[in-house]
């Protein structure tokens, strides 16, 4: 399997490669050179394959320099009940992702399950081990840059911790995380890991990891790595749980399902998006947002317009308080035809705090070939929505899978089920549960008191010269 960059300037390379790269040398993101495909055959089989097998198989066909025993032994070790049981009450986590039926064709899939909490959990703690066993097998060391809004850091930062050869170094925005998400970072005190609050929003932390990591003479001699979204190990990572979801909800081939996906980087339902190439049966992606409605913008108008900093709205939902979501160039690189030179034009404005408009292009009109809706929630919405949830079924779910819901019931076909993704457990983002329900959401043992421990961490300007100095100081 060859892997080719979005803009078409950098050679294709291998799985290893690219795994360590992050971002390509001509600024592009990575995508596979053709889909691989999912035969009815291959798709009947899975049906009775757990997590661990059905990883397996999925992984098999995209990390095919890794050895099949070895690419077992990391999927054996990292998909365990051990790892993905956080103790949650009333869930059958030793499915790893399974399905919660609200009613007769209405989902949800629990990725939550994990040691943070929240479904990043799922890709990186595979993305751990993958680095280390590479790392080892190469006698390398790396330096991860990262950015996060929320979800990403932790649970990166929790996959990484103590594993040999890796740094990480990770930015977030300064007081715009929940208290909970913040203590889940900073309260670390694991050597290898080192947090940076940067005064600004996530699309400034996102700006700098980029700049850093199109030095290309900096990104070599210091090892800059990758564990956002644009790291391709992490997309493929999750595309393993579509694959879940659709044999837990369909008895057989020939039935469609939907997924609805509350989006802020577009990783997520990227993922779907890859699932849906490679032949699963998926009827709509439905693609939620919050106030900050930069994608649903694009999927009605075919605008795509990123707004500056200051118009970014801090919301109760606030993984999702995105303005350029990273991953959207893996899906426009499909939208038009795989035209790397049309994505490095449409990029260039992007990049330069511009937008682009496809309203007018012959590609717009391509939207319904994959299948993507979208809908937006508000504060007053997702309160609605986390309300409605507790009194019909007795469950609490967090704001973004509140916003997935909201926009999943705005776009459901009653004839074919929906899959809303869970995000997070709403322990997360305890007082809006509060607000919404007037009682605090359920936490672990381990985490009853984590904002109350000591915390560390670094709070700097938006300069990416000063986060590659404070890198050097500590490589």
């Amino acid at each position: 399997m060859n892997y080719l960059s979005t803009r078409g300037k950098a050679p294709q390379k291998r799985f290893s490669d690219i795994l360590l790269g992050g971002l390509m040398e001509d600024g592009g993101l990575s995508l596979p050179a053709t889909y691989p495909q999912v035969s009815d055959a291959e798709l009947t089989a899975m049906r009775a394959m757990n997590y661990r097998e059905l990883a397996f198989a999925i992984l098999s066909k995209f990390a095919d320099d890794i050895p099949a025993d070895d690419l077992r032994d990391i999927v054996e070790r990292t998909y365990t009940a051990e790892v993905y049981c956080n103790g949650r009450p009333d869930s059958d986590a030793a499915q790893i992702t399974p399905l919660r039926k609200l009613d007769d064709t209405l989902f949800l899939q629990e990725l939550s399950n994990g040691p943070t909490l929240a479904f990043k959990d799922m890709a990186m703690q595979l993305l751990g081990n993958l680095f280390e066993y590479v790392l080892a097998k190469r006698g390398e060391t790396i330096n991860i840059l990262g950015a996060t809004s929320g979800d990403t850091g932790s649970a990166a930062e929790y996959a990484m911790r103590g594993k040999q050869g890796v740094k990480v170094f990770m930015l977030s925005p300064h007081n715009a995380m929940s208290g909970f998400q913040r203590a889940q970072m900073y309260s670390l005190q694991d050597a290898n890991i080192f947090n940076i609050a940067v005064r600004g929003m996530f699309d400034d932390a996102q700006d700098i990891v980029k700049a850093v990591s199109n030095d290309l003479v900096f990104k070599a001699k210091y090892k800059i790595g990758a564990v956002n979204s644009i790291n391709w190990g992490r997309v493929v990572a999750q595309v393993i749980y579509y694959f879940k979801g659709y044999l837990a909800a369909t008895a057989s081939n020939d039935q469609q399902v939907s997924f609805a996906v509350p989006s802020g980087n577009f990783g997520n339902i990227c993922a779907g998006h890859i699932a849906r190439m490679m032949g699963l049966p998926i009827r709509r992606l439905i693609l939620a947002t919050n106030e900050n409605d930069v994608l649903d913008e694009f999927f009605r108008t075919g605008a795509y317009v990123p707004r500056k900093t200051a118009d970014v709205h801090v919301t109760s939902s606030p993984s999702m308080d995105i303005s350029k979501a990273s991953n959207f160039e893996r899906f426009v690189f499909d939208l038009v035809g795989r035209d790397p030179n049309v994505v490095r034009e449409l990029w260039k404005a992007v990049d330069t705090g511009g937008s682009f408009d496809l309203s007018a292009t012959p590609y717009f009109p391509r939207m319904d070939e994959f299948g993507f809706v979208s809908g937006r929630s508000s504060h007053a919405d997702r309160l609605a929505t986390i309300r409605s949830v507790y009194k019909e079924h007795g469950l609490m779910i967090d704001t973004h899978t509140a916003d997935g819901l909201k926009v999943a019931l705005q776009h459901r076909e009653r004839d074919v089920p929906t899959i809303v993704l869970e995000t997070a457990l709403p322990a997360k983002f305890e007082e809006t549960i509060i607000e919404a329900l007037g009682e605090k959401p359920w936490r672990p043992a381990s985490m009853q008191d984590i904002e109350s421990l000591p915390q560390r961490v670094e709070v700097m300007g938006i300069d990416a010269q000063a986060v590659k100095d404070y890198i050097v100081r500590n490589v």
